[in-house]
C-alpha cells in the first residue's frame, strides 16, 4: 500500500486491525517517512518499489501513491497480480483546454512555492484540502496529521519531486495497456479527484469502479467500514477466479 503526497504509511493505521489476515507492505515513498530518498522521478520511483517489494502482490495506492502504483503495474506487469487506486487519478492536473477535471494549476504552484518558506504548515494546507467536501473533515484531517507527525517529516526533495509528478504526469494514453483485475476506490466528495474523472477513465476488461457516496480524498479514514468491505470483497472475488 502506498500513500499520497506530504504523509507516510502511517496514514494507513485505520486499515491495520481490518487487514491483519493478510500479509500487508504498508510503504513509505522514497524520501518520505523512514524510507530513503531515490532519483525523483516517477519510473525510478516506480522501479525501486517494484525491485524491493514481493513479485505477485496486490497494489494498492492512494492519491499520488495510485500513480506510483499505476506505473509500476504498467512497466513491471508480471510483478503485480492486481491493482487498487484509491482516489487517484491518471492525470491530477485539470486540463481546461482538454475537458479534463482535476487540481487547478494555481493550486499546485502556491504549494510549490510555500515549500521551502514552511514545510509543516505547507503539508497542514494540503492535508485540509483533502477532507474538503467530507462530513467528518476535522475529524480526518486531525487523525491524519497526528497518524504521519509520528514519523520524521518527508524530505523537500521528495516533496516537490512529488508535487511536480501531481503537475505534470500524464498516464491516460498508457491505460488501455493495463490488463490487470483494477479496482478504483473513488469519493463522491473528493475535491481533488472530482467526481466527472470517474465516468471520463477508460474502461478495461478487468476495471471495477467503487464510489463512497459521502466521502472525500481519503475514504479509508472517513468511511473505513464501507472501503474495507469494498476492498476485501474485491480481492475475494479476484483471487477466486482461475
Amino acid at each position: 500500500m502506498l500513500h499520497g503526497w506530504g504523509v507516510n504509511s502511517a496514514a494507513f493505521a485505520p486499515l491495520y486491525d481490518h487487514l491483519s489476515e493478510y500479509r500487508v507492505y504498508y510503504v513509505d515513498l522514497p524520501g518520505f517517512g523512514f524510507s530513503q530518498p531515490a532519483d525523483n522521478s516517477l519510473k525510478a520511483w516506480a522501479t525501486q518499489l517494484a525491485k524491493q517489494l514481493p513479485r505477485g502482490a496486490f497494489w494498492a495506492g492512494w492519491s499520488l501513491g495510485g500513480l506510483v502504483a499505476t506505473r509500476v503495474a504498467l512497466d513491471f506487469p508480471e510483478h503485480v497480480r492486481g491493482l487498487v487506486t484509491i482516489a487517484s487519478s491518471p492525470c491530477f492536473m485539470a486540463r481546461e483546454e482538454e475537458g479534463w477535471f482535476g487540481i487547478p494549476h494555481q493550486v499546485l504552484g502556491q504549494f510549490s512555492e510555500q515549500l521551502g518558506k514552511n514545510l509543516p504548515k505547507t503539508i497542514a494546507r494540503f492535508l485540509a484540502i483533502q477532507a474538503m467536501g467530507s462530513a467528518t473533515a476535522k475529524e480526518d484531517i486531525k487523525r491524519i496529521r497526528e497518524l504521519v507527525l509520528a514519523r520524521p517529516l518527508p524530505q523537500s526533495d521528495a516533496l516537490a519531486a512529488g508535487l511536480t509528478m501531481l503537475a505534470q504526469e500524464d498516464l491516460r494514453p498508457e491505460l488501455d495497456a493495463i490488463n490487470l483485475p483494477w479496482l478504483r476506490i473513488w469519493g463522491r466528495l473528493d475535491s481533488l479527484v472530482p467526481k466527472p474523472v470517474i465516468t471520463a477513465m477508460p474502461t478495461t476488461p478487468a476495471s471495477e469502479n467503487m464510489v463512497i457516496a459521502k466521502a472525500s480524498h481519503a475514504p479509508f479514514i472517513s468511511h473505513t467500514e464501507e472501503f474495507v468491505g469494498g476492498l476485501l470483497g474485491w480481492l475475494d472475488k479476484v483471487c477466486r477466479q482461475p
